[in-house]
């Protein structure tokens, strides 16, 4: 390396330093905050948002993401570090990247080590990360960075890789996602131009030279103006792949995935089924990776940009989502099922068997509340009747004024999470279309976690993610119907440690 570079490396190492040993000051007392999670991946303090380089490399698993250590809010983005043997419980690392570079650091808080991947490049742990400084030319470019030891990375002296957009006009051209087939490097790039959202598609030999294969897929109108933190990959048998994108501008904040189709040699992704990924208002950025048992492990982050965030007050903001595994249907639709790892959590169970109540009616469960609750319940629809409403009050005040009401609607086979009266955060109502499993019936797998609410319905077959802030004292379950009746066939309850 030249000494030139070896002094650019310097810097960066002075920039990670600072931050880590600003981080330190920080830590003391938050663990006491009634919005600290228990059990989702969070920031030490400052500011979390995307997930970055999640990978299983060398036995463990390694989460990065954009980072503002300073603050709890957003600023020059840096890339913290955590890592996990079993998926619940991480290990904070030190920051892994910060800004340094004339591609990745300027004047105003709008520049940074922005979204990307990270892949084995021969036992080295490589990010690939874009660059971002506004008011330069061009904005955003694609750049690596390289550790041998999985701690200290060293920014590779030959950046950026991929020096600007194929084309000029365009929206963005950041977050790309980095994977291996049939011995060459693949890379998607977040990109939008005419209105349309797109993903670029490039290839390589080496991770330094990348040839454009050009844009593998674009939106049909109706799916924003640039597509975010793309991610493309195989999953089932076959050429099965899946394309997942969070798209600017389309109004309500929807990440989407597209399953189809990839053409290596033309470089063209054609895609047959399109849905929303997730259908609550808090999930965003997704990114997957394959571990060492062969899964496709999906994290997000659990927040989204807009909305209120009473955790920054409290000195940190952000957390990721449960680890989820992605599996693909034979009609091209996905299911995300929380991993089987998190069933250790599970301490003190309760089991709830056989409850029946009429409209108009509120039941506390007995024995059920917390705030860090794993809940599985079960209704019996066909029993319900064809116009009732139904389901579960969580986190619900001694006072009945604070609560998050679950309801699934037979009427309109549709499932909704209603915030209007859950505490300090966002209202809102987060709705689903879901029919009954072919037995007649709808499971609720459902984890709450002091500020946050995980619903996977029916085996994941869909999924709705969103922030609640009550109060600590908001600790009771609640049966409720509202019209016709609610069969609760069982309900099994573990508190989660």
């Amino acid at each position: 390396m030249d000494q030139q570079a070896v002094g650019r490396n310097k810097a960066h190492e002075e920039r990670v330093e600072q931050a880590n040993a600003f981080l330190k000051q920080k830590v003391d007392g938050l663990e006491e905050d009634s919005y600290r999670l228990s059990y989702h991946l969070m920031p030490p303090a400052g500011w979390m948002n995307d997930p970055n380089g999640l990978i299983f490399y060398k036995d463990e698993y390694h989460a990065f993401y954009q980072h503002y250590p300073y603050e709890a809010k957003w600023g020059p983005m840096h890339w913290g570090h955590a890592k996990s043997k079993d998926l619940v419980n991480w290990e904070h690392l030190p920051v892994a990247l910060a800004p340094s570079e004339v591609y990745d650091t300027g004047e105003n808080s709008g520049h940074g080590c922005w979204s990307g991947s990270a892949v084995d490049d021969n036992g080295h742990l490589t990010l690939i990360y874009t660059g971002h400084v506004d008011g330069r030319t061009p904005v955003e470019v694609q750049c690596l960075a390289i550790s041998t030891d999985g701690l200290i990375f060293r920014k590779e002296a030959g950046n950026p890789v991929i020096a600007g957009a194929p084309e000029e006009g365009g929206l963005g051209f950041r977050d790309p996602k980095v994977w291996r087939h049939a011995g060459a490097w693949y890379m998607v790039v977040g990109y939008g131009k005419d209105g349309l959202g797109k993903v670029q598609l490039y290839t390589s030999e080496n991770l330094r030279e990348w040839r454009h294969l050009g844009v593998a897929a674009e939106s049909d109108g109706t799916m924003g103006d640039m597509w975010e933190c793309p991610d493309l990959f195989p999953l089932g048998s076959g050429d099965d792949h899946v394309l997942i994108i969070s798209p600017m501008n389309m109004g309500t904040t929807k990440t989407m995935y597209l399953t189809g189709k990839l053409n290596y040699e033309t470089g063209q992704f054609s895609y047959g089924y399109k849905e929303r990924l997730d259908y609550g208002f808090d999930f965003y950025a997704p990114q997957t990776f394959m571990d060492g048992q062969g899964r496709r492990i999906l994290q997000g982050w659990m927040n989204i940009w807009g909305a209120k965030m009473p955790e920054q007050e409290r000195g940190w903001m952000g957390a990721f989502t449960l680890p989820r595994e992605l599996k693909l249907n034979a009609d091209g639709t996905l299911r995300m099922e929380p991993v089987a790892e998190l069933q250790a959590l599970r301490g003190a169970h309760q089991r709830v068997n056989g409850l029946t109540i009429g409209a108009d009616t509120e039941l506390a469960l007995p024995g059920v509340h917390g705030d860090t609750l794993e809940l599985i319940a079960v209704f019996d629809v066909a029993k319900a009747g064809g116009a009732a409403e139904f389901g579960l009050l969580l986190r619900c005040s001694e006072d009945g004024t604070e609560y998050t009401k679950v309801v699934y609607s037979t009427a309109e086979r549709k499932l909704s999470v209603d915030r209007t009266h859950s505490g300090v955060g966002e209202t809102g109502v987060s709705e689903a279309p879901l029919a009954p499993m072919a037995d007649g019936r709808v499971r609720l797998h459902l984890f709450l976690d002091r500020s946050s609410v995980e619903l996977f319905a029916n085996d994941g077959v869909k999924t709705v993610t969103n922030r609640i802030y009550p109060a600590a004292a908001s600790l009771g379950i609640k049966l409720f119907a509202e019209k016709g009746e609610a069969h609760l066939e069982s309900l099994d309850a573990w508190v989660l440690g």
